[in-house]
């Protein structure tokens, strides 16, 4: 919902907001015919004098935007209001009322918006210690009582299926899953927290060994085998080491459920390189567990050399492991556990 509004003045043939005097007429886009403007100058919302509203202020559908106002048969006394473009039950009160555009936004942009007392209650107990990479999304923060670190992300793209079956069913080396709070605006999700890094900061530095890649993707795919085996697999792909050097696989946002039944991945979750050719649209197939192993592939070669096969291919035993995790042809390559027995074989 908006702030109150007044008409527009017209003076000659320029117009000019009421509240900052801007001239309308010379803003982008504007033309005198439109229902509604927003001024560029102040962000004040502005209905056209020869629109037929009632209420000086402007109602906003909380869904897709459109002014209520202008909507036939709308009256602001109602309580409530259905948008006739989308559907969506607005509620008409005095509390859904902001005073600029900016304090809208900002409502808009609210993770905790549409919470339950209860539900932020619980989110109370915790207290933000810091965003983490320096990103506005994921925070470390402490629990008041214990002291103990957790993980809070606020996402706004998220399958929460996902999240729920994790929480009901833990994966070892996956980071537990304490809560979820979805509002309006996104999820809330509270998960435990893993001191290390990743396997990306680590490659920004050196290069590993043929035995440090082969125990590393050995853990690797203990955790991927266990994810792949789950009654819809899960396809799944950032990797961190902890301070005890011990495999972890982070990020659950970015995973998926496998759907056999889907012929093509409709959103890109993987990262520039490391995704198979069924995930960048090159229309083979969906993402399968497959994708994941493609994805290890590239990464066993990057351990090694620095660099994507393209660029630079693995010496030694294990090129041949990566050659084949990485075909074009999903069903060529290993599965997780496959790769796993194939990399203890060059071990012995």
């Amino acid at each position: 919902m908006m702030g109150e509004y007044d008409s527009m003045d017209f003076v000659n043939e320029y117009e000019y907001c009421p509240r900052c005097d801007a001239n309308l007429t010379l803003q982008k886009g504007y033309r005198s015919d439109l229902p509604f403007w927003k001024c560029r100058g102040c962000g004040e919302m502005l209905i056209n004098p020869n629109e037929d509203a009632d209420s000086n202020i402007v109602w906003i559908c909380d869904q897709c935007g459109t002014v209520l106002n202008l909507q036939e048969d709308f009256r602001d006394d109602l309580g409530e209001w259905t948008c006739t473009e989308c559907g969506k039950i607005n509620r008409i009160s005095e509390s859904e009322i902001f005073r600029s555009e900016d304090e809208y936004e900002a409502f808009q942009r609210d993770p905790y918006q549409g919470l339950t007392d209860d539900e932020l209650m619980e989110l109370l107990q915790y207290q933000d210690v810091g965003s983490i990479d320096a990103r506005e999304d994921i925070f470390l923060i402490r629990q008041r009582d214990t002291g103990k670190l957790y993980v809070k992300k606020f996402l706004t793209t998220y399958n929460k299926s996902v999240y729920e079956f994790l929480r009901k069913h833990p994966v070892s080396h996956v980071p537990r899953i304490i809560g979820m709070y979805e509002g309006n605006n996104g999820l809330t999700v509270i998960e435990e927290y893993v001191a290390g890094r990743t396997l990306a900061s680590l490659l920004e530095r050196y290069t590993f060994t043929e035995s440090e890649t082969i125990r590393i993707i050995k853990e690797l795919c203990t955790i991927l085998d266990q994810l792949h085996s789950l009654p819809r697999a899960l396809i799944h792909r950032d990797v961190i080491l902890d301070e005890t050097g011990a495999v972890w696989l982070l990020d659950v946002n970015v995973a998926k459920w496998h759907d056999p039944g889907q012929k093509d991945d409709t959103r890109y979750l993987g990262t520039r390189y490391y995704a198979a050719p069924e995930q960048v649209g090159y229309g083979f197939e969906a993402s399968s567990p497959k994708a994941d192993v493609y994805a290890v592939g590239m990464l066993m070669n990057v351990m090694l050399t620095g660099k994507f096969p393209k660029e630079e291919k693995a010496d030694g035993k294990l090129w041949p492991v990566i050659e084949r995790c990485i075909s074009l042809e999903a069903e060529r390559r290993f599965s997780a556990r496959e790769l796993r027995e194939a990399l203890e074989k060059i071990e012995e």
